[in-house]
């Protein structure tokens, strides 16, 4: 029986998977407990493993990153999926892999995407669809505009065209 905590787990599993690439560096791990507000389910860390780019080459970074966080959204799915194979529901964790500040560049990118969306569709009164975006990144705009109780989203489509679409709420 594996007694490390997800965080070492995910740590090892990640420098392991760059040993293969010919990357030997470290994994950083952060902690960002999920805010829950009271009555709503637990849900799980989230652990932030951030490769540390110090000894790589711009290149590496790069392709690692690759087009549009493609390859860094390929990893960090890997780790997701790899690392709760098999875990018990309690012992299930949700990984983020971070290289070179690109997902906090993201995150920025996604929230004032999320709020132009958000004021497009108030004042025209129209839906707005979002296209381009990972299902990490959908779920972040769900996520932050599930706030706004005069707006819903969806996603419609099926991957590799699956998109957002934020809309107003209609009262019942």
């Amino acid at each position: 029986m594996m007694t490390d905590s997800p965080m070492e787990r995910g740590q090892q599993w990640l420098k392991t998977l760059l040993q293969f690439t010919g990357i030997n560096t470290e994994i950083k791990g952060n902690l960002e407990v999920a805010k829950i507000a009271e009555g709503e389910s637990q849900e799980p860390d989230n652990y932030w493993l951030t490769i540390d780019h110090i000894n790589m080459t711009a290149e590496q970074i790069q392709v690692l990153i690759g087009p549009d966080g493609v390859v860094l959204d390929a990893i960090q799915y890997l780790a997701n999926s790899t690392l709760n194979l098999n875990q018990p529901h309690e012992g299930q964790a949700s990984y983020t892999v971070e290289l070179n500040g690109y997902r906090i560049k993201r995150q920025a990118e996604i929230q004032a995407i999320a709020e132009a969306a958000a004021e497009q569709v108030r004042v025209t009164a129209q839906e707005v669809e979002i296209k381009s975006l990972s299902s990490a990144e959908r779920r972040q705009v769900h996520t932050f505009l599930k706030e706004f109780r005069d707006l819903e989203t969806f996603s419609r489509g099926k991957e590799p065209h699956r998109n957002l679409v934020v809309r107003l709420a209609f009262p019942e």
